[in-house]
């Protein structure tokens, strides 16, 4: 901040609202002899600004820190509406009535200027102007940002006055004032401890009016986190309280969309219907600020949408998109079709693939969570699949992407067993502030802010951290995370995926790993099995219960491969095989029955390692032989090549072309 000059200019206050029919009143009025101090009167208003009003004799300074850019709600009393308030409007409310006659604001881009909120009389303005002289005599160029050095003789004025008169001063955006709480340069570091000595030093003013003791004319601080100030300011300081501003409760945000849902001729909720639009509203805005209600209303009649459309507004403004995939019109059939389409791409896994289209019509329909009370924000689908490996698991993530998104590389893949490490989770919300790639933000989050409609695959979730499982915590539960810069991902449009290969094997009582489900036992049992080895994995190893409850009923368990699925998969590969030579040497391939056959049963006989195991059988025995034939042949001249048989000699697979 530069400039020595100090001054002030009005400005009349934004942001606050009353609503008194189907348009925007004219904001909060305020009247000369109202008493916020009463206590009848603070019942309404948020619990910070009555614990202020109360430490107002004790305290002559106060750090505001958190929500400190939301609109405020105020409860009326009997007969009046609420209103919402700016924090600068608020302050100034509780202000006025305990007899303050002026309020200043600082910041770094306007400067000083004196606050009047919208709705104020002339002569209140002359009065709080007249008080504002008083204090500070010159009048410098307006809207010059004083140095800091000038703050300190406002602030000294102020809270040592020279004349009776009640005042206060808000330094907004006080996150900003040093570089870095922890590393400040010497004049930054001379202005906090000016400060602190400011705050011992406080002479208290009397008043005719309001509350007729002695009061501090108070200092605010008004920042981002409790931390962006330095901890020496407060921690051993009893005159400087900290106060923390938090979001708005379900309580505000149902009572905010009452009084929201007047702009659309909404004026009763007592009916069925009404109530549960604003309760609606009220769990869709989880999360979120008052302000943004305010926002997202307005958003909602720029564009058209009536009462019933407000989801799709709390959508454009969570995820910034027209366009809703889940509503359209191919999804439905995309769906019905992959009732026949899966199964062939997804070998032997009946009851798997009848479960997961099951959600996943639940999830198109917006149905999920349907059992609870009010709307909810959760991922709009989540799966946990579980079984051996190579059954299809990720194979099955895949056509889920290719149903919803049309296509099977549209999903988000996390090897968790990259998170193994606990401070490998900053990978997935990025790193705290203060290290190195704070900017970055996190891979996790990022994607999902980029594009929120899509599948996101947490691949073998048991090799991550337990610390690193408490991430999902939130995000199954309300949908949302937020970053190690503060800004929030929504997964409200997500389908989340998580597979394991819990349940395979447990331990005999000698601490060796032993099968826990064979191949030869029936599906129920396997499926029993793995649930029960699952939850005692979560409940009593981790001892992460919630998590497991956020899972439900699902968690989807794969059978092993049988002989009859195996065949088919060995088809299908060999079927792949074939296409990718004729795409990568214009060669067409074919393969004698006979030879087939040998191959089938030599890439089928272990099944153990279920369709990624005929795989690697399949790439020794064939696709290593097949490759060593065609590259020692010229095979440039040739538009077919036909495999007659096999020859093994040792350990060599050699292949006989005709």
């Amino acid at each position: 901040m530069t400039g020595s000059p100090v001054g002030y200019r009005h400005i009349r206050g934004m942001g606050s609202m009353t609503v008194q029919s189907a348009a925007p009143g004219e904001g909060a009025r305020l009247s000369k002899g109202a008493r916020l101090s009463n206590v009848s009167h603070l019942a309404g208003s948020p619990a910070f600004i009555r614990e202020l009003d109360a430490t107002l004799p004790v305290h002559s300074q106060f750090v505001l820190w958190g929500n400190r850019h939301d609109s405020f709600l105020v409860r009326g009393s009997a007969g009046s509406q609420p209103r919402l308030l700016t924090l600068p409007d608020l302050l100034w409310d509780v202000l006025q009535a305990n007899g303050y006659q002026c309020l200043l604001i600082h910041d770094p881009v306007d400067g000083l200027r004196l606050h009047v909120p919208a709705g104020a009389t002339p002569e209140q303005v002359d009065r709080a102007e007249e008080a504002a002289a008083q204090l500070l005599p010159e009048r410098p160029r307006p809207g010059q940002p004083p140095s800091l050095e000038a703050l300190r003789v406002v602030a000294a004025r102020l809270v040592r006055p020279s004349v009776q008169v009640r005042a206060a001063l808000i330094l907004d955006d006080a996150s900003r004032i040093a570089r870095s709480a922890t590393d400040m340069e010497p004049n930054e570091r001379d202005f906090f401890r000016f400060f602190a000595r400011l705050s011992r030093t406080a002479v208290a003013v009397s008043s005719a009016e309001g509350r007729t003791t002695p009061l501090y004319n108070p200092v605010f601080w008004l920042a981002d986190r409790e931390g962006d100030l330095p901890a020496w300011l407060t921690s051993v300081n009893d005159q400087i309280r900290s106060i923390g501003l938090p979001t708005p409760d379900r309580g505000d945000r149902q009572e905010t969309a009452q009084l929201l849902l007047r702009l659309f001729g909404v004026t009763d909720t007592g009916s069925d219907g009404k109530a549960e639009a604003r309760d609606t509203f009220a769990a869709q805005t989880e999360g979120l600020p008052l302000q943004a209600m305010i926002e997202i209303t307005r958003l909602a009649r720029d564009r058209g949408l009536g009462v019933g459309e407000l989801a799709d507004a709390v959508r454009i403004y969570k995820l910034g998109v027209m366009d809703n995939p889940w509503k359209r019109d191919y999804l439905r059939k995309s769906i019905s079709e992959g009732q026949h389409s899966v199964p062939h791409k997804v070998v032997g896994q009946q009851q798997a693939v009848t479960k997961t289209l099951d959600i996943l019509k639940r999830a198109a329909l917006g149905l999920s969570g349907a059992q609870q009370v009010s709307a909810t924000t959760k991922p709009r689908g989540v799966l946990f699949f579980a079984g051996p490996t190579g059954v299809g698991k990720t194979e099955l993530a895949k056509a889920v992407s290719s149903l919803i998104f049309g296509d099977q590389s549209a999903y988000l893949r996390f090897d968790m067993s990259e998170f193994s490490a606990e401070h490998a989770g900053d990978r997935l919300i990025g790193a705290p502030p203060g290290y190195v790639g704070f900017e970055a933000g996190g891979e996790l989050t990022n994607a999902v802010r980029q594009q929120p409609f899509r599948v996101i695959l947490f691949d073998e979730i048991e090799k991550a951290h337990p610390r690193i499982l408490d991430k999902f915590l939130q995000i199954l539960d309300e949908g949302r995370l937020t970053d190690g810069r503060g800004t929030t991902a929504h997964f409200s449009e997500s389908i989340l995926i998580f597979t394991s290969n819990l349940g395979m094997s447990r331990e005999d009582g000698h601490g060796r790993l032993v099968p826990n489900v064979h191949p030869d036992m029936p599906y129920e049992e396997i499926e029993g099995r793995v649930k029960e080895a699952i939850s005692d994995h979560f409940t009593r190893v981790l001892g992460r219960p919630e998590l497991l409850n956020r899972f439900g009923d699902n968690i989807v368990v794969f059978n092993f491969i049988a002989p009859e699925a195996a065949a088919r998969i060995f088809d299908l590969q060999m079927d792949n095989i074939a296409v990718r030579v004729r795409q990568e040497q214009g060669i067409s391939l074919d393969i004698d029955e006979s030879a087939k056959a040998v191959l089938r049963q030599q890439c089928t006989r272990d099944l153990h390692m279920g369709g990624r195991g005929i795989g690697m059988a399949l790439e020794s025995l064939f696709v290593n032989p097949l490759a060593r034939a065609l590259f020692d042949r010229d095979t440039t001249a040739e538009k077919s090549v036909r495999v007659t048989g096999l020859r093994q000699d040792g350990d060599i697979v050699s292949v006989e072309l005709a």
